[in-house]
């Protein structure tokens, strides 16, 4: 089944018309797509504390930077530009000046060790870093007699090889990019997986899968404006408040997205609910873009506050699986005002290839919505059968803004990739009238006594608790069954849930099977990765240990 607005957005000569599986109208490069920004002048772009970035600084700061790699460092397409930093605006700045000198730009999380960084850094070489003071100290050993740095935001001495940001000379305002050969099949981005299990992967992602990647979320806009009855690209242009990381995945979703629009991004130095919703306020801010836990302690920090987010027109959220609840919540207490959208990607999808939102979300607040023009998706059982509708198997997806494959890493990408350009996700879904429901990752099911546990539906049920701000689901040993289902919770402030009354809730919707037969109740967050994500291999230990000593 497909939506009416989608025949509308996609038909031939439409702006989303789709040709031998690429968007027919949209760009070819990621260079292309940057150099059309420069048409928003002087409207904001990046907003962080007391400093703005107009479009026109931003692309003169990103050229002036690119000439630099090129005329000064002598670095020449393909070459490899690491970026490691926070949420600075300078950030946009590093990533842009690389596509625009035609090198691959390698976003690496900001939060690694110094281990960490040096083993990308071996892996994929690159000829410049880009980094802030505090990232510094973590490169500088490897890149001593490797590669140039330059750094932003640092005060104190430099070693040889490194050059401060702000000593550079200030960018010529109508000065253009270096005159480089950018073609759609060159490698555009190397960006590492989160290693939730095991050493990081480099996806490689061409400039064709980058754009398609930055045409799917303005597709979704459209669909949602039509979706309302209302004209795609009038209004005014947004102005999202970004609590993403910028090496992440979702973030590249939400920048193009705004990017394209001519609208800005409010940059916050750290999360805190309290100070995003002064933000909201100062900045009149209109979208909001963040992992589900983000979103969610924004809405209670609005319900303790008495906030109306009057503003706001939008919440987005990604980067991991989003509680049914979010949606009810939001919905309880906003009506329909505000948009909720949802969707599903990987760093192996470039971001975002579902999109759930509005009526359809309110509707249906378990799924991550229908594939974009350009993303085919199949559910498949063993062997790569496509199941009936309903049935779970694995998520397989093919489409323009897929990864080409794992950097110099040929046996892992044959064994994610199928021969005809098939993704195995490794995620469990179904789906329904066109409708993605993810289950829960493969190696997330608890096999409890030969029937399947999906850690995703139990969680939801826990969410559900109103005393419940977090939680996780996941197997520990059992001698007889296998695995028995386990959760780890953390309540909100104040609640005193016991376990007991968790597990009777969790059994009003759920068969007993599923209900946790062990269940700790904890103090403090639960711990996450960069991108939102549980880290549930530090809690398995934790877990197997408690129950081990009974």
């Amino acid at each position: 089944m497909v939506h009416a607005e989608s025949g509308v957005l996609t038909a031939p000569g439409a702006p989303f018309a789709v040709v031998d599986g690429v968007y027919a109208s949209g760009p070819r490069t990621l260079r292309e797509f940057v150099e059309t920004t420069w048409a928003h002048g002087e409207r904001p772009f990046l907003v962080a504390g007391s400093v703005t970035y107009t479009y026109r600084e931003f692309f003169a700061a990103a050229c002036s930077l690119a000439r630099r790699f090129v005329d000064v460092y002598g670095l020449a397409p393909g070459d490899r530009a690491v970026v490691g930093m926070r949420n600075h605006p300078e950030w946009q700045i590093a990533f842009w000046a690389a596509q625009l000198a035609g090198l691959v730009a390698v976003p690496l999380n900001a939060w690694w060790t110094e281990e960490e960084f040096a083993y990308a850094l071996d892996d994929c070489t690159p000829g410049v870093l880009l980094v802030d003071g505090e990232r510094l100290p973590r490169v500088e050993r490897w890149a001593r007699g490797r590669a140039p740095v330059v750094v932003f935001h640092h005060e104190g001495p430099l070693g040889a090889g490194v050059v401060r940001y702000e000593d550079l000379p200030a960018p010529e305002p109508a000065a253009a990019p270096p005159v480089v050969d950018v073609r759609p099949e060159d490698d555009a981005t190397i960006i590492y997986t989160s290693g939730t299990t095991g050493r990081p992967k480099g996806a490689v992602a061409t400039h064709l899968a980058q754009a398609g990647a930055a045409m799917n979320p303005r597709y979704t806009a459209a669909a949602s404006a039509l979706a309302k009855g209302t004209v795609p690209g009038r209004g005014p242009a947004p102005v999202t408040l970004m609590t993403f990381p910028f090496f992440h995945v979702a973030a590249f979703t939400t920048l193009c997205s705004v990017m394209a629009a001519g609208g800005s991004l409010v940059l916050m130095r750290k999360w805190d609910a309290d100070e995003a919703l002064a933000l909201i306020v100062e900045h009149r801010v209109t979208h909001y873009s963040g992992v589900p836990t983000t979103a969610l302690q924004l809405l209670e920090a609005a319900e303790r506050q008495d906030a109306g987010l009057e503003t706001l027109t939008h919440l987005n959220t990604g980067g991991a699986a989003a509680p049914p609840d979010l949606v009810a919540r939001l919905t309880a207490r906003f009506g329909s005002r505000i948009e909720p959208r949802n969707g599903y990607g990987l760093t192996e999808t470039g971001g975002g290839v579902t999109a759930n939102f509005g009526a359809d979300y309110r509707e249906f607040p378990h799924s991550v919505g229908r594939p974009t023009p350009t993303t085919e998706a199949r559910v498949v059982g063993q062997g790569g059968a496509v199941l009936p509708e309903g049935e779970v198997g694995e998520l397989w997806l093919r489409g323009q803004s897929l990864v080409r494959g794992y950097w110099r890493d040929e046996e892992a990408t044959a064994a994610a990739f199928t021969p005809d350009g098939w993704f195995r996700t490794g995620d469990l879904a179904t789906s329904r009238e066109g409708r993605i429901s993810i289950v829960d990752r493969i190696k997330d099911v608890v096999i409890r006594g030969g029937e399947n546990v999906y850690c995703v539906e139990v969680e939801a049920a826990l969410h559900d608790h109103p005393d419940v701000a977090d939680a996780a689901v996941l197997g520990v040993p059992h001698p007889l069954l296998g695995e028995e289902v386990a959760a780890v919770v953390l309540l909100r402030a104040g609640a005193e849930a016991g376990v007991e009354q968790l597990r009777a809730h969790v059994g009003r919707t759920l068969a007993p099977f599923k209900v946790p037969a062990h269940v700790v109740v904890r103090d403090e967050p639960l711990p996450r990765n960069a991108a939102g994500k549980i880290l549930k291999r530090e809690l398995r230990g934790q877990l197997e240990e408690r129950v081990k000593n009974g």
